[in-house]
């Protein structure tokens, strides 16, 4: 039996959520109130300010608000004017973590999670414990996984590019 995801699940740091996070299901209640699951298969974490590769690494912006929100939020954003990509805030208020979800089981990449998802901006905020239209489901399973190093964050320079903050289901 599946059960959906409660708040506090969130609101621990992002390694821990990231490990736990693998193998959960993303249910998606479409528009014409289709629902479908999708089985997390990689993640990406992005974990604070100190962290270059994660927006935060900025400051709070108008863009970033909502990673420093507690865990258990929805954090959109666009790439190449077509692809938004889900993140899924963790830990307290005002400590801006964050996970990617890269992957979904036989779809690889965040655009394309996006995609299939159907979502978009308004998804921006969200409270996965209590949206009608996504949130996470915990079917019991549990599942090994690989370390690897993030992908496309050059920008962040060496260090930050090579810490094995990519995970992938095995």
């Amino acid at each position: 039996m599946n059960v959906k995801i409660a708040s506090e699940f969130y609101l621990r740091d992002v390694q821990i959520v990231a490990e736990e996070l693998l193998g959960k299901l993303i249910v998606r209640k479409y528009e014409d109130g289709t629902i479908k699951k999708y089985r997390i298969s990689e993640i990406e974490m992005y974990i604070g300010e100190e962290d270059l590769a994660c927006h935060a690494a900025k400051g709070r912006t108008a863009r970033t608000e909502i990673m420093y929100d507690q865990g258990g939020k929805i954090y959109m954003y666009l790439i190449y004017g077509m692809y938004w990509l889900l993140n899924i805030v963790t830990g307290l208020k005002d400590h801006p973590q964050a996970i990617l979800i890269r992957g979904l089981q036989d779809i690889s990449g965040p655009g394309r999670v996006g995609k299939v998802l159907h979502l978009d901006k308004s998804f921006y905020g969200e409270d996965l414990s209590v949206s009608d239209r996504i949130w996470l489901e915990d079917d019991g399973l549990n599942f090994g996984f690989t370390r690897h190093s993030r992908i496309n964050i050059d920008y962040a320079g060496d260090i930050w590019k090579n810490k094995k903050y990519r995970y992938i289901i095995k």
